[in-house]
């Protein structure tokens, strides 16, 4: 997700607009990305918030198809099917080593699942292993490998477009792509979706807690046309905007020069740290002030954060599946308000229930069946450009150094699984004077402001009840909504002040 950020971000500086290959492969490598992402997030870490493996091994596993099959027709909801996988857990509770389930709060009052639920959440959660394995294939079609795809490129795409040639993409591949997600699709549709419903009713209570913030920011994603600017990106399938203070009634539009980042509470210094910088002024000097060996408690008055503090217009915004799914439902989007109304409808409650935790884990589903229905329509799109002759898939004519112009800055948006990610670029004398990123956990994870504002997830945790302190269940079920990206907000120093690495620009 970050390396289709930078090449927009440099895109925009020079004004490069890639062919509709380019911007199809995009679209249909990010998407898969989601669908595969938002999966794999709610069944191996986020399910387990609401899932309790332990009780699976008291289930009847006749009585487990019966719950399956009332919900789905995923044909391998058998009774045979689901005995097979309670034999398996309890061999695998009976050898001691319990790997990623260890830790589990087993048993803890806050589950209220039935046993027959709980073994047919496990039994989707190895399913779900198997299947991610094989739709993200798609990545290895088009990017190279999974993760980190070699194939984005300044100007379109490096992945070779050739009817004629099997090192190329062609109408073999182009088969297998849609073969994968119809796959995908089926999966989200008849397991995930359904799964996030039959859960729901139990935990309804988590309805009305962990909104937090009431703000919700979306940039926007899978452009629809050819011409697109950052600031202007043309059609959308997700669109681009704002939603304040839950008001469904008014979209705003995003201009990313109200973004600013505070440091006020975070280990990094500015010259002046009550006011905040717009990345393209960016700074990212380290500042380490908190506790030291024995590392007592935070104090929470100073900095105690290795996050800086994104305020759009100086207000705290949530990102991610919400405030794509709210940003889009208030657009009228058709696709995204049909499954959203199905959804309400089937659990009997109105929209106000999207501002929280349950409803944020509910829009990650939504979303997810909704990119997927997209992908194939992505890919006929695709076979359909190539078979009329057009196989243009990069644009080459700014890549010499001696055409740019002596300065230039752009901006690289996306919508990446988690949320609004964004990098700018200060181009000068050909090399990069300046480059920062404002990462969609940094958005959800900010600690407060120079105005003392909380981030989303210091907002969202407020009034949340917590039964056992020493096993707060609660509270990460509110985090986990969120999909956190530790690898977007971790900083390493050497204690000793010892410079670990630097990169120069030759």
């Amino acid at each position: 997700m970050h390396a289709v950020c930078s090449v927009r971000a440099v895109e925009d500086a020079l004004g490069i607009q890639i062919p509709p290959n380019a911007r199809l492969i995009r679209n249909i490598i990010q998407g898969i990305q989601y669908v595969q992402d938002h999966t794999i997030h709610f069944y191996h870490l986020h399910a387990l918030d609401w899932v309790d493996i332990v009780s699976a091994l008291d289930a009847d596993p006749a009585a487990t198809a019966q719950l399956a099959q009332s919900i789905s027709d995923w044909p391998k909801s058998s009774a045979a099917y689901f005995k097979g996988v309670q034999d398996r857990l309890k061999a695998f509770v009976a050898s001691g080593q319990l790997g990623p389930f260890a830790n589990g709060y087993w048993g803890h009052p806050a589950y209220k699942l039935p046993p027959e639920a709980n073994l047919m959440a496990v039994a989707h959660y190895l399913e779900a292993l198997d299947w991610q394995r094989e739709v993200i294939k798609a990545h290895a079609i088009l990017g190279g490998k999974n993760p980190h795809l070699q194939t984005y490129l300044v100007g379109g795409m490096a992945c070779p477009v050739d009817p004629n040639s099997q090192a190329a993409l062609n109408a073999d591949s182009i088969a297998h792509l849609k073969e994968l997600f119809v796959k995908a699709r089926e999966f989200v549709e008849k397991v995930y979706l359904p799964d996030v419903l039959a859960v729901a009713p139990f935990y309804l209570e988590w309805a009305g807690l962990g909104e937090g913030l009431g703000n919700f920011l979306a940039y926007g994603e899978f452009p629809l046309t050819d011409t697109v600017s950052s600031d202007e990106p043309g059609d959308l399938f997700l669109p681009r905007g704002i939603i304040l203070n839950r008001d469904l009634s008014k979209v705003h539009p995003v201009d990313h020069r109200k973004i600013a980042e505070y440091v006020t509470h975070s280990w990094f210094a500015y010259d002046d740290e009550s006011q905040p910088k717009h990345p393209w002024d960016g700074v990212t000097e380290p500042n380490y002030t908190g506790p030291q060996p024995p590392y007592e408690f935070l104090n929470t008055d100073d900095k105690y954060s290795w996050i800086k503090a994104p305020r759009y217009d100086g207000k705290a915004m949530e990102v991610g599946p919400l405030a794509r799914m709210l940003v889009a439902y208030a657009s009228g989007h058709e696709r995204v308000k049909y499954w959203v109304d199905t959804v309400l409808e089937k659990l009997g409650v109105g929209p106000e229930v999207l501002f929280s935790t349950l409803g944020r884990t509910a829009a990650r589903a939504i979303e997810t069946v909704v990119v997927a229905e997209q992908l194939i329509n992505w890919t006929d799109e695709l076979a359909a450009n190539i078979g009329s002759g057009d196989l243009r898939i990069h644009e080459l004519d700014h890549w010499d150094p001696s055409t740019w112009p002596k300065e230039a800055m752009g901006w690289g948006w996306m919508e990446a699984p988690r949320g609004a990610l964004g990098h700018w670029i200060h181009i000068k004398d050909g090399k990069i004077e300046n480059y920062q990123a404002v990462v969609p956990s940094t958005w959800n994870g900010s600690p407060r402001d120079a105005n003392g504002q909380p981030g989303a997830y210091e907002a969202s945790l407020v009034g949340t009840p917590v039964a056992d302190p020493e096993k707060p269940l609660e509270i990460l079920r509110t985090i986990h909504s969120f999909d956190p990206c530790m690898a977007c907000a971790v900083h390493v120093l050497d204690p000793n002040g010892r410079e670990v690495v630097r990169i120069r620009i030759a």
